[in-house]
């Protein structure tokens, strides 16, 4: 099992959600009012005067054989708006409970 976690401009909330209903993977857990700024010359998202913009972030656990379609949809989506920004993150599951 993989754990992705998905880090997105809030513009891109219904458009996250829509491509993980399609994938069917319905267990998620959302994170409002992300903070932070991408390492490939992205801007702040913090809520402020200045940078007023804000993410979200989705993390969920998914079969191994889940991840190279879902990763490719997350490329898909980043590649329509480059200014606004998605990426996503894998790490291995040891154990669930």
């Amino acid at each position: 099992m993989k754990a992705v976690f998905i880090v997105f401009n809030q513009a891109n909330t219904e458009r996250v959600e829509y491509m993980l209903d399609q994938l069917k993977i319905s267990g998620f857990t959302f994170f409002e009012q992300v903070q932070g700024r991408g390492t490939n010359g992205g801007e702040p998202r913090r809520g402020t005067h200045t940078w007023p913009e804000m993410n979200s972030a989705v993390i969920t656990v998914v079969n191994d054989e889940q991840v190279p379609p879902l990763l490719e949809t997350v490329h898909k989506l980043d590649c329509r708006n480059k200014e606004v920004g998605v990426r996503a993150f894998v790490w291995n599951i040891e154990q669930t409970v």
